[in-house]
């Protein structure tokens, strides 16, 4: 695997090694010891999968501490564009986001960690999600920013009377407003 670094510390793109054949294609999608050696330390234990249609725009969602998570995402069928904010207090990113377009053809995958907003919209008719997580999902932890918030400055690629939202995404307050209990 080939780990690419961001303009933001931390976020890395991971492009795996392929191996293309008469009968399709194969690559490793994780392997701990890689991982740890070109990233850094990690213990998943969750993975989630959603499927979405065009449109769909899940986020910028987190887990504050203690029960902040690590996400290593990637899309396996159909194409998103995945954004990560940067959330820590104290960081010289703070408030700037990387996007990346994630589809089963680049095969990309995004790591995002603790410390940073996470969100995504499809491009394509349909697409299938996942994301490790390195903690368990904790509902009494979780927040949430603007999908909209102008001062991010993120281009969705999609008009935003085309985005479909869920109720509690349409409800996050702006970066501005938030106590972020994540150090740099």
């Amino acid at each position: 695997m080939e780990v690419i670094k961001t303009d933001i510390e931390g976020l890395v793109v991971i492009q795996p090694r392929i191996f293309n054949d008469a009968r399709g294609y194969f690559f490793e999608s994780f392997s701990q010891r890689e991982f740890e050696e070109k990233v850094g330390p990690i213990r998943f234990v969750q993975d989630n999968e959603s499927k979405s249609t065009r449109g769909v725009l899940r986020g910028l969602h987190f887990q504050n501490p203690p029960y902040a998570q690590s996400k290593l995402v990637r899309c396996v069928k159909g194409k998103v564009l995945d954004v990560a904010v940067d959330i820590r207090k104290g960081s010289p990113t703070y408030g700037c986001h990387v996007a990346v377009e994630l589809s089963e053809d680049n095969h990309l995958q995004f790591f995002i960690p603790k410390g940073f907003a996470h969100g995504f919209v499809v491009l394509s008719d349909e697409a299938v999600f996942q994301y490790k997580c390195d903690e368990f999902y904790a509902p009494q932890s979780e927040g949430g920013i603007n999908l909209y918030d102008e001062t991010l400055g993120i281009d969705w690629q999609i008009p935003c009377d085309e985005a479909i939202l869920s109720d509690k995404d349409k409800t996050y307050p702006n970066l501005s407003e938030i106590v972020s209990n994540f150090e740099f």
